[in-house]
């Protein structure tokens, strides 16, 4: 057993030194000059402005993670299709549950509010006005 593993030892090995070679020599090599414009970032000519370490909203992974799982949704469709005559009606019927599940899945985002950016997200039991922020006056006043 251990005859067949000698390989991979060999092969790991390799990459550690080829790794620990390529950073010493990019560490001797490289550039070493301090001036005031080399540790500004560059953003496409334009100036910087503000801090770069801001906090980004949970909101944003939420759709982040979103878009990741319906364009995979798209792969895996698009590969359905190329086999389409060939899967035949088991293959249909898979790809049916497929879409169920992630119709489920999208359902599910709108309904826990991943989707709304707004201050505050409205729900379908709240009335408009509510959501709107609007007084008690000016409600009073479109409810006649």
């Amino acid at each position: 057993m251990t005859s067949s593993l000698w390989p991979l030892a060999v092969f790991c090995a390799l990459v550690v030194v080829l790794t620990a070679a390529i950073l010493g020599l990019s560490f001797i090599l490289g550039e070493r000059h301090r001036e005031r414009r080399t540790d500004e970032p560059y953003e496409s000519g334009i100036m910087p402005t503000g801090v770069a370490r801001r906090r980004i909203p949970v909101r944003y992974t939420l759709v982040a993670v979103a878009f990741v799982v319906f364009d995979l949704e798209a792969v895996y469709i698009f590969a359905w299709v190329a086999a389409f005559r060939e899967l035949g009606w088991a293959g249909y019927l898979e790809i049916v549950v497929f879409i169920a599940i992630l119709l489920a899945t999208l359902i599910y985002f709108w309904r826990s509010g991943a989707m709304n950016w707004g201050p505050q997200a409205w729900k379908p039991d709240q009335q408009m006005t509510q959501h709107a922020g609007l007084g008690e006056a000016e409600s009073e006043v479109q409810g006649k």
